[in-house]
């Protein structure tokens, strides 16, 4: 190399190869003098592709990888990169050009949570030392060892899923060999959204109205919907429409209906931060839940299909479920709709939720 040219430190958790690392974008220094040099002292690969709710309720785990691993650089594969904190050293998509990637990088750590048979594929081909969670065996997904048995059992039979008394962070600490001490959701939280400046004092409780169209079984009806805002704004609280594309048409209904207020859908940072406004949010298991638990909001969630020991709330919130007991346990449909459970969860009940934990102000 000649002696004109600065020497590089590829050993660093900074160093990129490709790009200019932070530090010296950020004040211009280079690696013969930096101050910020660490050295990489090995990397971690973490598989959780998706759903996005999924991808949030995983950041759990990386309070311990920090504080087990400081010096490792932190690899995410997933579906929704724009969700993973930006502490993670390298973020990516999952496409052919980073399981090439991939594919030329030693690990010290995998931990794929993703019984996905081409996650579990790629996690068999993986150079590493050590691997936590699903495998493929005989073209099949598989636990890698005991430790994964649980969270693979509850996947499979729905019986083993009901009698379940473990949280997803439990389960997936579970799987790497660790006990969870509470650890919580990380998020990045963006720039405040404009609806702080007219909040005023008012206490916004965000209603997220979607269930997705693959889970009608725990669609709220409309009617429940316009009451409900009815009665916070009657007590002063101010009710806010939240959703995506999807729930677009129907928000702008109830919002002409009941007098809600509705901004319309974002993308992923403004609905984060449009979120971050609101004091407390009412929603069915969602994106829209994970966020507000990552965000430390109050959480009213309304659960039918799924096992309530599923969901860590961390003591910001609580779980209202139907009178009814639901015969539809997991199931994205309802298979018995002249008795859907979901009438039977009244918007009196919500609301005494939210009183439970929030007083309005003003």
């Amino acid at each position: 190399m000649s002696e004109n040219l600065p020497l590089y430190a590829s050993d660093c958790l900074e160093f990129r190869g490709d790009v200019p690392c932070a530090p010296h974008k950020r004040e211009g220094v280079h690696c013969g003098d930096c101050p910020h040099y660490r050295k990489q002292e090995g990397t971690i690969l973490l598989i959780k592709l998706g759903a996005t709710g999924d991808v949030i309720r995983t950041t759990p785990l990386l309070h311990r990888l920090n504080a087990l691993y400081p010096n490792h650089a932190i690899h995410w594969l997933t579906y929704s990169p724009d969700v993973v904190p930006r502490s993670v050293n390298q973020v990516m998509a999952f496409t052919q050009e980073s399981l090439l990637v991939i594919e030329q990088t030693h690990y010290d750590l995998v931990i794929n949570l993703d019984k996905d048979p081409h996650a579990c594929a790629l996690t068999s081909r993986v150079q590493a030392d050590h691997i936590c969670g699903f495998v493929l065996r005989n073209g099949k997904p598989a636990p890698v060892d005991a430790a994964a048995e649980h969270k693979f059992l509850t996947g499979l039979f729905d019986d083993v899923n009901k009698a379940n008394t473990k949280s997803y962070p439990e389960e997936i600490f579970e799987i790497c060999g660790w006990t969870f001490n509470g650890e919580e959701y990380i998020i990045d939280v963006p720039e405040e959204h404009a609806l702080y400046e007219h909040r005023n004092g008012h206490h916004i409780v965000g209603l997220n109205t979607g269930c997705g169209e693959r889970w009608t079984s725990r669609r709220w009806p409309e009617e429940y919907w316009i009451q409900l805002v009815r009665s916070l704004t009657k007590k002063g609280y101010t009710p806010l429409l939240l959703g995506g594309k999807q729930e677009h048409e129907f928000n702008t209904r109830l919002a002409a209906s009941s007098g809600a207020m509705y901004l319309g859908h974002f993308p992923m940072r403004d609905f984060i931060a449009l979120m971050n406004t609101c004091n407390t949010i009412v929603t069915t298991v969602t994106l829209a839940m994970h966020i507000a638990i990552a965000l430390k909001k109050h959480v009213v969630l309304m659960n039918n299909i799924f096992n309530p020991h599923e969901f860590e709330l961390y003591g910001h919130g609580s779980i209202v479920a139907p009178r009814q007991e639901c015969q539809c346990f997991f199931r994205g449909t309802c298979r018995t709709p002249d008795h859907f459970c979901m009438n039977t969860l009244s918007p009196d009940m919500i609301m005494q939720a939210i009183e439970q934990q929030v007083t309005p102000a003003g």
